[in-house]
């Protein structure tokens, strides 16, 4: 059945005012077997609205191939949102923040010398083009007017925050017009008088992003309405009920649920509401971004965020605080949330086989050959780590080294043997070293996650984009072996090459369970790595912290025989992993 959705002093849903009460979840952060958990849980608190951005390099991960199936299906989510009694807004990108890799570009856009982004220069625009016209193939039929669910739709994110040039908001507003979106448009800002007038565009709803001071930030998105575009209803489309974790933050970042729900009363008074997250779910498949103010700071694999559904969809203090708050502005009474889902303590595994990477390396494929090093995206990778090598020519010792335009740690092995490892501004000086004549040179480049935001976003090259320097003078022929990780390079590791302790390595462990429950995997006593569950790119582990234990859905396991791959850099193993029923976080230093 079509429906009506419209503004003027307010929303209005088939003729009747309307208050926005929505809650973000990433389909792409939950595994599609508990999208409807976590979607009946946001309607069980009181939301009549569920949010999602549509990360752009998750449905084309090469230029031209599409994929919309398994967890990418965001018809799916959609339509099973619609099926519980939820409405939708969708922000379809291009970019998208969300603390995600390359805030949701495809890597593949950096393989091309000159590409500039977020701008109306010819090629980007060309791949946006491309990538909306058959995305909106996807949404369109899905809009609140032809029977489906969506509300409204954005243009662009954020972009008042990144530059100026409106010819780009218009053009990607025509480009979502001309491919059949025909709901309400917006945009979402700052709430600042610049980023407003940046970000915004004809057409669109002008919107505002803050975490607290609804009075205020209210305030001043109505003088900018009132300077531009009338009467219009207030909406703050992202309220941030917590934050983001990184590498090396000193603990897991929470605010205290009463706050919160004072903050959200707030906004509720005056306007609409979108919680930013309802729920955050889990940076699977090393796609964490990153920020980049003067030092790299790459996100965990946990995506938690402090959001009133935690990382595992249990229901926090924060989410019965928001549901008592809801409760209140609910035109009928809440409907109960769904039960907990099992966890359980598997217990100790131990590792069963194990492989050196340099011994794994004739079964994992030819090495590309160049004579000079070229960048993961060029290479045609988008996450995990490349290994270069080359024969130092016999022409004396070398006394220092230099990584050019290098990103974003590497690990240098003379011979073999661990001779240094360099992280974020450390690439950019030159290095002493000791490299006697006719050695092996290896440096493993691992790719931390791309910049999600700010200036640097164009500058997100992973592995060697420049030269390496020995004595100043650049250094020719190279072999380079892209690691991604995945499940098919995973397929040909054979654990009989050997293995050395202290090296990077692969670890592969074996176990049976009666039958599947959530669980967390820690890993204490290793080092640094990543790790794949039943093929399945579980994500990033760091001994740093805060995050200590990675969360495994119970959709990844299987009734029988289960195996959990580990791959380590650090030459840090224990020789086992746990199995725990509770999630894990410590301190952790702030040094690499």
């Amino acid at each position: 059945m079509a429906h009506t959705f419209t503004q003027s002093d307010r929303f209005y849903l088939d003729g009747r005012p309307f208050q926005i009460r929505s809650g973000a979840i990433h389909y792409f952060r939950v595994v599609p077997a508990y999208w409807r958990d976590r979607l009946e849980k946001l309607k069980a608190m009181g939301c009549n609205t569920v949010e999602t951005y549509i990360p752009w390099n998750l449905h084309e991960p090469k230029p031209g191939v599409y994929d919309f199936s398994g967890g990418r299906d965001v018809a799916a989510f959609l339509k099973l949102a619609q099926e519980l009694g939820l409405w939708a807004i969708v922000r379809p990108g291009p970019y998208i923040c969300a603390e995600w890799d390359f805030g949701g570009l495809p890597s593949w856009l950096l393989a091309e010398d000159g590409m500039r982004l977020r701008c109306t220069y010819p090629p980007f625009l060309r791949a946006v083009r491309r990538y909306f016209a058959r995305l909106l193939q996807v949404l369109a039929p899905l809009q609140i007017d032809r029977g489906g669910n969506i509300l409204m739709m954005q243009v662009e994110n954020e972009y008042g925050s990144y530059g100026d040039e409106h010819a780009y908001l218009e053009a990607l507003r025509d480009l979502l017009r001309e491919n059949g979106v025909t709901v309400p448009l917006f945009t979402s800002d700052g709430p600042l008088p610049r980023s407003l007038a940046n970000g915004s565009v004809e057409g669109a709803l002008p919107t505002v992003n803050f975490g607290a001071g609804a009075p205020e930030k209210f305030a001043v998105l109505q003088a900018f309405l009132a300077q531009t575009r009338g009467e219009a209803p207030l909406l703050c489309t992202e309220f941030w009920v917590g934050w983001f974790d990184a590498w090396g933050d000193r603990a897991h970042n929470t605010t205290p649920p009463d706050v919160c729900a004072r903050e959200v009363e707030a906004v509720l008074k005056r306007g609409s509401i979108n919680l930013y997250l309802f729920h955050g779910g889990t940076n699977f498949g090393l796609l964490n971004g990153a920020n980049d103010y003067g030092a790299l700071s790459p996100d965990t694999t946990s995506y938690d965020y402090d959001a009133p559904l935690a990382e595992d969809g249990s229901m926090t203090p924060k989410y019965n605080a928001l549901r008592a708050l809801f409760a209140r502005f609910a035109e009928e009474p809440l409907p109960a949330p769904p039960p907990p889902i099992p966890k359980r303590a598997f217990g100790t595994v131990s590792v069963t086989d194990c492989v050196s990477l340099e011994a794994a390396l004739p079964s994992l494929g030819e090495p590309v050959r160049s004579p000079w090093p070229l960048c993961m995206e060029k290479l045609g990778q988008s996450v995990g780590y490349v290994l270069y090598s080359t024969q130092v020519a016999p022409h004396g010792t070398y006394r220092t080294i230099e990584l050019q335009r290098t990103a974003d740690r590497a690990q240098l092995f003379f011979d073999g043997r661990p001779a240094m490892t360099l992280y974020d501004r450390e690439l950019h000086a030159p290095h002493d070293v000791c490299l006697p004549l006719q050695h092996r040179l290896s440096i493993l480049v691992e790719n931390l996650g791309r910049v999600n935001y700010g200036p640097l976003l164009a500058y997100q090259r992973k592995g060697i984009d420049g030269a390496v320097l020995l004595d100043g003078r650049s250094h020719a022929g190279w072999e380079m072996i892209p690691l991604p990780m995945d499940a098919a390079m995973a397929s040909r590791l054979d654990f009989s090459a050997g293995f050395t302790p202290g090296l990077p390595a692969f670890y592969r462990f074996r176990f049976s369970i009666e039958a599947p429950a959530d669980t967390f995997l820690d890993l204490a006593g290793w080092g640094k790595g990543c790790v794949l569950v039943n093929g399945f790119l579980l994500g990033r582990f760091w001994d740093k912290g805060p995050q200590s234990r990675l969360y495994v859905p119970a959709p990844l396991l299987r009734a029988g025989e289960n195996e959990v791959l580990l791959f380590e850099t650090e030459g840090r193993a224990c020789g086992r992993i746990v199995f725990c029923d509770s999630p894990g976080w410590r301190e952790g230093p702030k040094e690499v």
